[in-house]
């Protein structure tokens, strides 16, 4: 898809079919992956293109946890594979609080939620239930676990962080060979 794609645009358009086939059904993320740490949010990448040109990570909220306030400085597509999540929209301006646009949304398995890089807006994801974990998978136009993000507080001031990736030795991102092997005709 990224390779053929011309646009962005398109991009979003096939991406957002593509993350509904894989936000279908919930038995193939390995445990591995799906795992959460009581008061984290943990980002697992399972698979990040060598060119750098977009990464697949799995989001796990725990109990009541939400994600900074934030601006991602890619596209995403981002589909809820498990658990529910609200998500908030936000218009952000320098030196300004962060001002909701709109009513924040529930999300549940199968929901499909995209952004462009051109957005202006920031966007807040929390585990819409105080107990039970929540699963979303996204799909980013870089190596999201690498790159800049801008995070906002509630007064408008703005710090720049890295999230990076909780993949552990034994938990490896997916790469083309690995992918290929696991195909069957």
């Amino acid at each position: 898809m990224v390779e053929l794609a011309e646009s962005e645009r398109e991009i979003l358009v096939i991406g957002r079919d593509l993350m509904s086939q894989l936000v279908a059904s919930d038995d193939w993320l390995p445990a591995i992956f799906s795992s959460s740490a009581l008061g984290q949010i943990r980002h697992h990448c399972l698979y990040s293109d060598g060119a750098g040109r977009f990464s697949v990570v799995a989001s796990i909220f725990s109990g009541g946890q939400a994600a900074p306030l934030c601006r991602e400085p890619v596209w995403e597509i981002m589909g809820l594979l498990r658990g529910s999540l609200t998500r908030q929209c936000f218009g952000v301006e320098a030196g300004k609080p962060p001002a909701p646009k709109g009513e924040a949304r529930i999300l549940l398995p199968g929901a499909i939620d995209i952004s462009s890089a051109k957005s202006s807006n920031a966007i807040q994801l929390a585990n819409a239930s105080a107990d039970g974990i929540a699963i979303s998978i996204h799909a980013y136009g870089g190596d999201i676990g690498k790159l800049a993000r801008s995070a906002y507080d509630a007064e408008g001031g703005m710090r720049e962080f890295l999230s990076g990736y909780a993949n552990g030795e034994d938990a490896p991102a997916y790469d083309i060979w690995s992918i290929q092997t696991e195909i069957l005709d």
